[in-house]
């Protein structure tokens, strides 16, 4: 395996005469290279802060920006003989400064605004990565500080936490879960017995609201890309109380992120009830919960190799004062891998040479919450190069994202501007099934319930350079049928028909017909056969929950083809080919 730039997996050594024995497990080793990262990455933090403020960031401020004070507060506190920031009082006069600021902008509550740097306010709130990262600065620094800044912290910090203790506690969710974590250090820090207590309570609350497949729901189905948010505050929280119950869960937790892994690092985005498909490892590249079980470690080692050798200063600091070094489970890799909940396939990743395919069959009514997506895409294919290809996940107000939609598609669309949506379509448009089963066969296939009507999407790994999307409709109440393979953009990437079409995927809007498309697609080194009468649309738009008015970039859409079904006529097949290098 090809070591990284931060970390080690040690083979144990076999004694003489031991050759018979089963080897002892790999160790995952990473604190000496993260304490080389973070003292790296100091100097770099310390250009972006501004003195006569204490604030870190460029305008406009936002308090998110004084999360430094946590990996600045552990490259202070910890010891090294190349750790030149270890003790020194110039770092700690930042540190101090960055939380003096913070107290500054507290309301009478302790709260504060929840601003964003696009200049949009979302209220006032008690941001809970922000107080965390506060307590625990505070608990490495405070013996250190002068009495009357440590006084000044201890009541800024007490009176966030008494707002956090009355009202941050109440479902169980990814930012509840992370105020419990900094909850119960703030108890241990500021003599608070009871919030220890409650935060313990909760936690428990936490472990318990796991679902049999290792994740956690929001809604219905996992939520993926936060579930690193729960593992992240369950890791801590573990770290600090020793609390066997949250262990079993940090196990769960790992297997299911190990299974619903691209091969890149990148998450699966098919089964996210939040979140449509990110690039890349981000918060994949793991974290310190992940450091307390063989699974997880094996889970951090495998995304480590994949080019996730990178830490940021603040997962670092992180990984230095909770993370614990060990053995390494051994794992290998499934043809087809069923997730099975109360007895029945939810969710089948399949691999095949440079293949990876995903069918999930979480279903969920629409949602009224922009947090919580359409369950409306279920197919998803990836492979080894060009990486995702095709799904790339849910989102709101539209239906060309859908793997199936019934009835006009104009009833479902975004409206420029319009910061409170209705989410539900107009004029009859089914694009969500309220069932769906999955058959997780070799080549696995989805039964869809769009009302009165069934439809079927079959994936199948043909050979290594082939592969085949199936879809059928029987019985639909509402015309026209359509199916929709969304396909990840690149911007700039060559895009070619047989219709004659040759160019490159630009910002500007592209729709082609059915005789501008004939039979096949390429774009970005794969050709896909269609059926005939698909017609190509781009750039199909995302609802941005993150943005008030829902606004998306072309970047965020997808290159929509969307291919007309004939129901009970029998299944049409997209062929999916990659070209010769």
């Amino acid at each position: 395996m090809k070591l990284r730039a931060w970390w080690v997996i040690l083979l144990a050594a076999v004694p003489a005469g031991a050759a018979d024995r089963a080897p002892e497990p790999e160790t995952l080793q990473f604190k000496t290279r993260a304490l080389e990262a973070l003292v790296a990455a100091v100097p770099g933090i310390l250009r972006t802060y501004h003195p006569e403020t204490g604030r870190f960031g460029r305008k406009p401020f936002v308090v998110g920006d004084q999360n430094h004070v946590f990996p600045l507060a552990v490259a202070y506190a910890t010891p090294g003989s190349k750790n030149r920031y270890h003790r020194d009082p110039a770092l700690l006069a930042v540190i101090m400064a960055a939380g003096d600021a913070l107290i500054e902008v507290q309301d009478p509550q302790g709260r504060w605004r929840f601003d964003k740097k696009d200049g949009s306010y979302w209220g006032q709130t008690y941001m809970p990565w922000t107080y965390s990262r506060w307590i625990r600065a505070f608990e490495l620094i405070r013996q250190d500080m002068p009495a009357d800044r440590r006084i000044r912290w201890e009541r800024g910090l007490a009176k966030g936490f008494a707002g956090i203790s009355g009202s941050g506690l109440k479902t169980v969710h990814n930012i509840p879960a992370h105020h419990a974590m900094a909850l119960d250090l703030a108890g241990r820090v500021l003599g608070r017995p009871e919030w220890r207590q409650q935060a313990a309570a909760f936690m428990h609350r936490v472990v318990a609201a796991q679902k049999e497949g290792g994740y956690w729901s929001e809604n219905a189905g996992p939520v993926v890309r936060y579930g690193y948010v729960y593992v992240d505050a369950l890791g801590v929280y573990y770290a600090a109380t020793g609390d066997a119950q949250v262990l079993p869960a940090l196990r769960r937790a790992a297997e299911f992120h190990r299974r619903f892994t691209y091969p890149d690092g990148s998450d699966v985005e098919t089964i996210d009830e939040r979140n449509p498909y990110h690039a890349g490892m981000g918060e994949g590249a793991g974290n310190v919960g992940f450091t307390f079980t063989p699974e997880g470690r094996s889970y951090l080692a495998a995304q480590w190799s994949r080019g996730g050798g990178t830490l940021k200063p603040d997962a670092a600091a992180s990984f230095l004062q909770y993370g614990v070094e060990g053995a390494v489970a051994t794992t290998a890799d499934e043809g087809v891998f069923a997730l099975v909940e109360g007895g029945e396939a939810r969710a089948a990743t399949l691999r095949r040479g440079a293949w990876f395919g995903v069918l999930s069959a979480y279903t969920a009514e629409i949602p009224e919450s922009r947090w919580i997506q359409d369950r409306q895409n279920f197919v998803s294919l990836w492979r080894q190069g060009p990486g995702l290809l095709a799904g790339g996940g849910n989102t709101k107000l539209q239906p060309g994202w859908s793997t199936f939609t019934l009835g006009a598609m104009e009833g479902l669309r975004h409206r420029a501007g319009d910061e409170n949506p209705a989410f539900r379509p107009e004029g009859g448009l089914r694009h969500v099934p309220q069932a769906a089963t999955l058959r997780a066969e070799e080549a696995p296939s989805l039964v869809l319930r769009y009302g009165p009507a069934v439809a079927t999407v079959r994936l199948r790994l043909v050979d290594d350079r082939r592969a085949e999307i199936e879809y059928a409709v029987k019985a639909a109440d509402l015309r026209p049928v359509f199916a929709h393979l969304p396909l990840l953009p690149a911007l700039g990437a060559g895009l070619q028909t047989a219709g004659g079409f040759h160019g490159e995927l630009g910002r500007e809007a592209l729709a082609l017909d059915a005789a501008r498309v004939g039979s096949w697609v390429e774009f970005r080194g794969v050709r896909y056969q269609v059926p005939a009468g698909t017609t190509l649309h781009w750039p199909v738009l995302p609802h941005n929950p993150y943005r008030k008015d829902g606004r998306a970039e072309p970047e965020e859409g997808r290159v929509e083809l969307r291919i007309p079904v004939e129901p009970d006529r029998g299944p049409v097949t997209v062929v999916v080919e990659a070209r010769p290098e």
